[in-house]
């Protein structure tokens, strides 16, 4: 029962990596990442679809992105989309293709990237803690009611405890990395 305790554990602690990862993909660095578009979604026949659905996304240099639609008609929904998501872009519209210009950061906004990928990192931090919070109440209901031995909780607990740790040095070590990724000039 207890292997079953850390597994779970260890399993939401993945999730917290995962969901941590993906957050820290869709803030943008100086280059152009078609990731920054994943959580825009635009209104396709009444269905709020992810614009990488409904359109091919190419990135031509370091600065600019291309959005393709296969359906011309959704042009004025995307670009519509792009403006109201706070991207901090603004796209120009041929007419067939909407053009993403992305300028080179400054130094208060890579300040501002920075804080926001620190809050994303506390999340994680917290979604890490509640993973080994549950953990250990999972334990102290098994010491309960099945009757698990005081020394075997007290070193599952312990287990639990390293499981966290590495989580959170994992956390920190990814967030220090796109620090250093949103920082470079």
């Amino acid at each position: 029962m207890v292997d079953d305790i850390m597994l779970e554990a260890e399993e939401r602690m993945n999730g917290a990596i995962d969901s941590l990862e993906t957050a820290f993909a869709s803030v943008r660095t100086g280059r152009a990442n078609a990731m920054v578009l994943d959580k825009i979604k635009v209104e396709y026949y009444g269905v709020m679809t992810p614009i990488n659905q409904i359109a091919g996304i190419k990135s031509p240099d370091a600065h600019m992105l291309v959005i393709e639609p296969w359906d011309k008609g959704v042009l004025h929904s995307i670009e519509h989309a792009i403006l109201e998501s706070n991207l901090g872009v603004t796209p120009n519209n041929d007419g067939s293709v909407i053009r993403l210009p992305f300028p080179s950061l400054t130094e208060e906004r890579r300040r501002e990237l920075v804080k926001q990928c620190k809050g994303y990192a506390e999340e994680a931090r917290v979604a890490v803690r509640r993973a080994r919070q549950e953990a250990n109440a999972a334990i102290d209901k098994e010491k309960k009611d099945e009757g698990l031995p005081e020394d075997d909780a007290k070193r599952a607990q312990g287990e639990v405890q390293k499981l966290t740790d590495s989580y959170i040095a994992k956390v920190d070590a990814a967030f220090k990395k796109k620090e250093a990724e949103v920082m470079e000039i």
